[in-house]
């Protein structure tokens, strides 16, 4: 609390009438000034200042309202609670200028006696703890907002429960940058279960991805999701957050987040909003990866039954897709597009579907008219995908038509040169030489 006066008596009588003072166990902090300037430079330090006693009369006779005018317009300050003051009677602002300066309150020094003084003190504390809370609230929101929209595109569930994991940590303001790590989290699915898993660790949880609830590290956290089990409800301490929740496929969903510091209070409805949409991201994810990995079987598949034609053999597609997403990963790709490489660097050589075997099994040295069929390939690998809307089919068009390319431009079929060649071709002409050179 700001008290800004001129006169001394009144910073010592104020200080003396709230020395007791309690609000949610904790007592004020006060700090003095004596000028309008003081005043203005004291908010500018301390921006979290709760309320402010302001004399108006100090250095000029508007030396508390012009302060105020620079709290509220010049320093952006709406938040702080605002009393004015005055030892002189019959000058109090008119309404258009405590409208005009959000002033919040109006007293006589004089009727200030040490009962008022508390009351005034005690609201004005009050309500700027509530208009805190409700920020918090709103900031809280503007993060899930903000954030949702990266989380809830990872495709795999244990990504986007790592996520949501962190973001929640973030929500509760927990510093998720110290190391070694002072927080954990944990996020079951299939929480009924006799033997729970953990689908996604967070901190120094993170480690415990895939492994069974009951883990010793992660005993605390069982005790307190199994206390509540039989009700979808929040359970908090000051120090952690347990949750069971509606999951996919009619299961039940566990939410843990424990940390050595205590964890700022928020709305539980923005808590439980935020989970349930983590519950049906889940489970859109998981339906996602059902597709996927459905499709990408597929692709391999297609990708092997090509393979078998030539003496590739050894799961040598399936390296390459290995490699191909490794590297781009390593090039700094998103995740979505090292998982799409993955599975489309598989279909790199699927042009060779249309060449002779006579060629394509030649045990010796190809001839030059020969080795103009055998490099139709890539051009026909990249004809084959043309046209196709899935984003694993686009990728394999690029990656069976370049894979070929060389940086000097000596490459083939279009002779591309250096950055003219797209980086999913790049990365698959270097698996692709990587895994020949290195297999029998």
């Amino acid at each position: 609390m700001l008290i800004a006066d001129d006169e001394e008596e009144i910073h010592q009588v104020t200080k003396l009438a709230l020395a007791n003072f309690m609000l949610d166990g904790r007592p004020i902090q006060f700090i003095d000034v004596y000028t309008g300037r003081e005043a203005i430079g004291a908010l500018v330090e301390n921006p979290d200042t709760a309320l402010v006693l302001m004399d108006v009369v100090m250095e000029t006779e508007n030396a508390g309202l012009d302060a105020v005018d620079a709290i509220r317009n010049k320093i952006g300050n709406k938040m702080v609670r605002i009393v004015l003051r005055t030892g002189q009677p019959g000058q109090a602002p008119e309404r258009e200028v405590v409208m005009r300066y959000d002033i919040n309150d109006y007293k006589e020094k004089t009727e200030l006696t040490s009962k008022k003084l508390f009351t005034l003190v005690y609201t004005g504390l009050s309500l700027y703890r509530d208009i805190q809370a409700t920020k918090k609230t709103h900031e809280g929101l503007e993060r899930i907002a903000d954030a949702s929209s990266t989380i809830l595109r990872r495709r795999l569930p244990e990504r986007l429960a790592k996520g949501a994991l962190q973001l929640l940590a973030s929500i509760l303001g927990v510093n998720q940058a110290a190391m070694p790590q002072r927080f954990g989290a944990l996020m079951i699915l299939n929480l009924e279960a006799q033997r729970p898993e953990i689908l996604a660790g967070a901190g120094h949880f993170e480690e415990l991805t895939g492994k069974p609830l009951n883990t010793a590290s992660s005993t605390k956290a069982a005790e307190r999701l199994r206390s509540i089990r039989e009700s979808e409800v929040w359970v908090r301490g000051p120090r952690f957050i347990a949750a069971r929740l509606a999951g996919p496929k009619n299961s039940q969903l566990g939410i843990y987040l424990e940390a050595d510091q205590t964890i700022a209070p928020l709305d539980g409805h923005v808590l439980d909003v935020y989970c349930r949409n983590i519950a049906l991201a889940l489970q859109a994810a998981a339906l996602n990866h059902e597709l996927n990995k459905t499709q990408s079987d597929l692709i391999v598949m297609l990708g092997e039954a090509i393979e078998k034609r030539s003496k590739e053999t050894g799961n040598h597609v399936r390296r390459v897709g290995e490699f191909s997403c490794l590297l781009a990963k390593l090039y700094g790709l998103q995740e979505e597009e090292a998982d799409t490489l993955l599975i489309a660097a598989a279909l790199h050589d699927a042009g060779k579907i249309a060449i002779p075997d006579a060629i394509l099994n030649k045990p010796g040295k190809l001839s030059p008219e020969e080795r103009v069929v055998m490099e139709t390939h890539a051009e026909i690998g990249g004809q084959m995908f043309t046209g196709k809307e899935i984003p694993v089919l686009k990728s394999a068009m690029i990656i069976a038509d370049q894979h070929h390319e060389r940086w000097d431009g000596l490459g083939y079929p279009r002779k591309l040169k250096g950055e003219q060649i797209h980086i999913y071709g790049r990365i698959t002409a270097l698996a692709d030489v990587f895994d020949a050179l290195g297999s029998h």
